[in-house]
């Protein structure tokens, strides 16, 4: 992964190759950023995405797709949107801004969760640490759902490719109709988050 400031970390061409990548850091830095990865920051309205993938525009049908949580259980996005809006993360255990973001999911999970959001976090770490994963959430209390990304048979992410997902954290915000209601790359002011969600828990 390249550098993306301390707002995001740059996914790069390469996404399937994170478990590589993850490698690297176990063996250099763990849960550290390089002074390279603090040196610039990305556009915080999204990008092009991946390797013909693009993020999805706001009014644009989110993607489908059914991953397991870090407790072995099976998420289906396209059945638990048909009941409520989804607040989707696609972030890492060793991406220090995607940790900084964690918190805020957490508040407006306990904050929202009776008035109808569903609060998911899709890890980019890959199965082999799926246990570090689980670690960290249990760690600091993290008690919305979590899901591991997995590769399909064309080695793509299941989750995060057909979602256009660049850098990391990305942040969806998904409506009751499967429509996409926000799209966001780097760190968001939670009271503009909530702004967003708001109009969501209405309709």
């Amino acid at each position: 992964m390249r550098s993306g400031g301390r707002d995001a970390i740059r996914t790069g061409p390469g996404i399937r190759l994170l478990a590589l990548w993850v490698m690297f850091l176990l063996l250099a830095a763990p849960f550290g950023v390089s002074a390279e990865e603090k040196a610039a920051v990305p556009s915080a309205t999204g990008g092009s995405g991946i390797e013909g993938f693009r993020m999805p525009e706001a009014g644009a049908v989110a993607p489908d797709f059914t991953l397991k949580d870090t407790g072995g259980g099976t998420f289906r996005f396209a059945e638990e949107n048909a009941k409520k809006p989804v607040l989707l993360l696609f972030w890492s255990v060793f991406c220090e801004p995607c940790r900084l973001e964690m918190p805020v999911l957490q508040r407006l999970h306990d904050k929202y969760r009776d008035a109808g959001l569903a609060v998911v976090a899709v890890a980019l770490d890959g199965e082999p640490l799926k246990g570090s994963v689980a670690g960290f959430v249990r760690q600091d209390g993290f008690t919305f759902r979590v899901l591991i990304d997995e590769l399909d048979a064309r080695e793509t992410f299941k989750a995060a490719d057909p979602y256009g997902v660049a850098w990391i954290p990305t942040l969806f915000l998904v409506d009751k109709g499967g429509k996409v209601a926000l799209g966001r790359v780097g760190r968001i002011k939670e009271e503009d988050l909530e702004k967003a969600i708001q109009p969501l828990l209405k309709k």
